[in-house]
């Protein structure tokens, strides 16, 4: 029997030091919690009021209702769309902060930042119907801000949110709105879900989900606006070759994680690294200062500035138990509480940056964007002081890393098919994909869950589909898979790709100057940057005149886990992307949930849920939810 928790073999090595160290990490939390809760597992735990908590038998041998009345498909819808709201608030967050520093800078409020892709603003002011021409940098910085701020604020129902409305295709709009799920503003989702779910409210399940729907929507508006800001600010991603893997680290080095997933700090952070490398080789670190990637953060520097992955969420303690990493700088979501207990054993220096995400263990640099460079300063200054503190001989980086070519926002897909087709750089993708040398395309985003050996379903489900010719495209955590596994390379390509889609790969590379194909998983960024993929879509979708859910495109979370991964999936699903899910969700205890969410809502979206967890079997239900659309699509 195969013990490995991983495949990654770096993960397996240093699991085997921290059981041989007693060390504790998330897999062995995760078995101290079995068996777990097979109610919760269900869905049918209720805990919105002081009543209970109250927990209902589907099996029909016990309790039906909760204390106040509320049945198990009440129960698990409510459940279920709390998770929505919480991934909602999470992601738009963070593109709240983005629009909100694009104001203060207008307000000349931020003296650290700037626009370092001019194009990409005026794109932005194009999209939004703001006229850029003759208009100062910061008079226009300040109306696509309070452009996008209005949908966090605006009260009138009968507008749809602006970023929803111009980044998707007009019919899809007109559907939603027709269904009642387009949201007027994020912030009024988020509160509209919390209201309803309130003891004593909306008792509806179908009602629920459909409010589930609308804020999954939002979510997709923050994520869009989120994305398409931090590319004006720090620049649009471009094809970069870097590595991934415990083996970045370098003993010789300073090292600096970058954990979360906001990029206004992060940016910063690489830039002190170049600034303080004297300081660092004058504390004993011959090689400077070395800064790696974690989680989301890691994949925004990736894709913009080469910055290696280090691993991905649930591997996030591994890093410390090299004795190699000084310190592990971290903003918001997804960021283990464990981090803070792991650094006792160890000289690395946790350091919390954002005033909502504090952890207990941890040194809090409070950060904020008008004072950017002065607490980047501080925080690398931090990890140089901690380096002297490290113990030499509890250094243990294992030597593992994969080559890296990432960088492929949709800006960098289009200008790689342009080599091909100047005039119509979309047509040589339509091409393909009508011939059948591309069946269609494959989106995987999710999370890390140890209830599933980590990375397995990932590589299994790419492995199938490239071998049937489908176009991988990667996000968060997924595509930290595919980067440590080297998935993100030429070589993968010419492996694993069915002979077709290995002939467009390299036709498209070979075209655009890299020397070979294009990687067999192309990285799309962190998961807020799941609309990159979107916007491709869309514009696939605009030029051949269909909508989104008539396209032969899936989308995979074989590890799905965090309640931002239970949103991005639903409002793929309110988009029209049959949607797969690797991991038992926790609505099995209501059959009218499960039968709205896999089943009825095909009617209202042309989406759905698949459920299956043998990667096998889930790579031939995508592909046939692919060719059922080819089929629709006469090709």
């Amino acid at each position: 029997m195969n013990q490995n928790k991983s495949c990654d073999p770096c993960v397996n090595d240093m699991l085997v030091q921290a059981k041989q160290n007693h060390i504790e990490t998330a897999w062995d939390r995760y078995e101290q919690q079995l068996p777990q809760c097979g109610f919760g597992q269900l869905g049918v735990c209720c805990r919105v009021c002081w009543k209970g908590p109250c927990r209902v038998n589907p099996l029909g041998n016990g309790p039906q209702r909760g204390i106040c009345g509320a049945d198990a498909h009440t129960i698990v819808a409510r459940n279920l769309i709390r998770g929505i709201a919480s991934g909602t608030a999470a992601h738009s967050d963070h593109g709240r902060h983005m629009a909100k520093t694009l104001l203060e800078m207008s307000e000349g409020e931020a003296p650290d930042y700037a626009v370092k892709d001019q194009k990409k603003l005026a794109d932005i002011a194009a999209k939004l119907n703001i006229t850029a021409e003759g208009k100062e940098l910061k008079e226009l910085l300040r109306e696509i801000a309070l452009t996008t701020l209005a949908d966090f604020s605006r009260q009138d129902e009968s507008i749809p949110c602006t970023w929803l409305e111009k980044t998707i295709p007009e019919s899809r709009l007109k559907k939603l709105i027709q269904l009642g799920i387009a949201p007027h503003n994020i912030d009024a989702a988020v509160a509209d879900i919390m209201a309803r779910t309130h003891v004593g409210t909306d008792a509806d399940p179908v009602n629920l989900l459909l409010s589930g729907l609308r804020s999954s929507l939002a979510d997709y508006t923050g994520m869009a606006l989120a994305t398409e800001l931090s590319d004006a600010l720090f620049g649009t991603p471009e094809p970069v070759v870097t590595a991934a893997n415990l083996g970045v680290l370098k003993e010789e080095c300073i090292n600096i994680a970058v954990g979360g997933h906001n990029p206004l700090l992060s940016e910063f952070i690489c830039d002190m690294a170049l600034e303080l490398h004297d300081e660092a080789v004058q504390a004993g670190a011959a090689g400077g200062i070395n800064v790696v990637g974690v989680c989301c953060t890691g994949n925004e520097v990736l894709m913009r500035r080469g910055i290696p992955l280090a691993t991905n969420y649930l591997s996030q303690e591994l890093p410390i138990l090299t004795g190699a990493l000084d310190a592990m700088v971290v903003d918001v979501q997804c960021i283990m509480p464990s981090l803070g207990k792991l650094t006792e054993c160890f000289h690395t220096r946790l350091i919390t940056t954002m005033n909502n995400c504090k952890i207990p263990g941890a040194t809090h640099v409070e950060f904020h964007t008008q004072t950017a460079k002065e607490s980047s300063r501080e925080i690398v200054r931090l990890a140089i002081e901690a380096y002297k503190c490290r113990n030499q001989d509890k250094v243990n980086i294992p030597q593992q890393s994969s080559t890296v070519i990432g960088g492929f926002s949709a800006e960098a897909v289009v200008a790689a098919l342009s080599t091909l087709d100047a005039a119509d750089p979309l047509k040589p993708l339509l091409d393909h994909i009508v011939n059948g040398n591309i069946q269609g395309v494959a989106l995987f985003a999710g999370c890390n869950t140890p209830k599933v050996m980590q990375d397995h379903a990932y590589l299994t489900i790419a492995k199938e589909l490239a071998q049937k010719n489908v176009l991988l495209l990667a996000t968060g955590c997924g595509a930290g898979a595919f980067a440590k596994a080297g998935f993100m390379t030429m070589e993968a390509t010419d492996k694993f790709a069915g002979d077709s889609l290995k002939a467009v790969l390299r036709a498209i590379g070979e075209s655009a100057g890299l020397n070979g194909p294009l990687p067999l998983v192309l990285h799309m960024g962190s998961c807020v940057d799941n609309t990159r993929a979107v916007s491709l879509a869309v514009a696939l979708a605009n030029k051949i005149g269909v909508d989104i859910d008539q396209l032969p495109v899936v989308a995979s979370a074989p590890e799905c886990m965090s309640e931002k991964a239970v949103a991005i999936g639903t409002w793929a699903v309110a988009l029209g992307i049959p949607t797969h899910l690797g991991v038992i969700p926790q609505v099995m205890g209501s059959s009218a949930v499960v039968d709205v969410l896999t089943e009825k809502v095909k009617d209202l979206t042309g989406g759905y849920f698949m459920v299956e967890t043998d990667p096998v079997q889930a790579a031939q239900k995508l592909y046939e939810a692919i060719q059922a659309r080819r089929k629709l699509l006469g090709i």
